[in-house]
């Protein structure tokens, strides 16, 4: 149970492979331009 199992989190990232033992993490940055654009939207109608 090392680097040749597939199974295992060492071995998948010796695969270089995804799965249930070494998921795929994705990062975005849209809720991050959400909260900035709300905050343009208010300061437009404040503005008004």
């Amino acid at each position: 149970m090392g680097r040749g199992d597939k199974k295992t989190k060492k071995g998948k990232i010796f695969k270089g492979s995804f799965g249930k033992s070494r998921p795929v993490t994705v990062k975005t940055k849209a809720p991050v331009a959400k909260v900035s654009a709300a905050k343009e939207a208010s300061a437009d109608k404040a503005a008004k």
